[in-house]
């Protein structure tokens, strides 16, 4: 009888801690989807001088904080080349809209609203310069795919901690994860469900680094803090790295620092790095294909330097001698 009240003060003590948790969560997830808003976001003008200069003086003083604008020779370059969302290029017909929906389509969208009042009352021309695919209009699949990829790079960085108990054949298994969840998970987003274009091999090649990032870091850190590592692995690599992404809009729509916080993780990168390879040719990859590789080469070195899970060797056995237990007399 004195063990029910400390089991069921247990019990709400467990309630307590999972409805705790469950508020961060709810912030952590709804916070930066409620205040998606341009901030610096990266939009160029084209057209003569000095009205392509005065347009984007009137569109800073519109719109602060919102866009950071350029005047570009090559509106459509600059697009390609991923150094700007959008541009507006002043023509004899008046101002157009140019986008990439490939690289967002709530930022194309969100562009299409904000320059609407530049046609004083005329819709003005939007032209997709790097559009999505065509099974894939709107994008939702791109997002929706990006999450079973990290979901199961982080089971595969667990079970090989909790499974694999030799250093050599935990590097085996992370390396055939990796290899193997690149070719499926380009095979089945192209050749399945065609939702994503793009060279097979290069595609493939991201989705395999991005599985080395997540499962690597997530076997490096229990390989170091034995089960405390698996918990902040799947905290900081999954459910934080998932919130900031920015996978379904950008990242200079979220919260400053945290759209940048989440550039910094492997979801974010790896999202980034996937849209560049697949619609872009690779510009614009470079600093996300270094965090992808900072987090795979540093999992993999963790792995290398921890002990926690690993089989004692034979030696180790022996030396500590027999089992010096007393045995117990019936």
């Amino acid at each position: 009888m004195s063990r029910s009240p400390r089991a069921t003060t247990l019990a709400v003590v467990l309630a307590v801690v999972v409805v705790a948790f469950q508020a961060l969560l709810v912030p952590l997830f709804a916070g930066p989807a409620a205040e998606i808003a341009p901030r610096d976001l990266p939009l160029a003008v084209a057209g003569p001088e000095p009205a392509a200069t005065q347009l984007a003086d009137q569109l800073r003083a519109a719109h602060p904080g919102a866009f950071d604008l350029r005047v570009v020779a090559d509106a459509d370059a600059a697009i390609r080349d991923r150094e700007v969302y959008g541009a507006i290029v002043l023509g004899t017909d008046g101002p157009a809209l140019h986008v990439a929906s490939a690289a967002g389509p709530t930022v194309a969208a969100l562009l299409t609203q904000a320059t609407a009042e530049l046609g004083r009352g005329a819709p003005v021309p939007v032209v997709d310069v790097v559009p999505t695919d065509p099974d894939d209009p709107r994008g939702a699949a791109f997002g929706a795919g990006f999450l079973p990829l990290a979901i199961t790079g982080l089971l595969a960085g667990m079970l090989t901690f909790l499974l694999v108990k030799r250093r050599a054949a935990r590097f085996v298994a992370l390396g055939t994860f990796a290899v193997l969840a690149g070719l499926a998970g380009a095979a089945v987003q192209q050749a399945w469900l065609g939702v994503l274009p793009g060279d097979y091999l290069s595609v493939a090649a991201v989705l395999g680094l991005f599985g080395l990032a997540v499962s690597g870091t997530v076997a490096g850190l229990a390989a170091v803090l034995d089960r405390a590592g698996l918990a902040l692995g799947a905290l900081v690599v999954f459910l934080v790295g998932n919130a900031l992404s920015g996978v379904s809009s950008a990242a200079e729509l979220l919260p400053q620092p945290w759209g940048a916080v989440g550039q910094a993780l492997p979801i974010g990168a790896g999202s980034t790095l996937l849209r560049s390879v697949a619609y872009f040719d690779g510009n614009g990859a470079g600093s996300a294909l270094a965090v992808l590789c900072a987090y795979a080469i540093g999992g993999l070195l963790l792995v290398a330097a921890g002990r926690r899970g690993l089989a004692r060797p034979a030696a180790e056995v022996a030396a500590a001698g027999p089992d010096r237990t007393p045995a117990l007399v019936g």
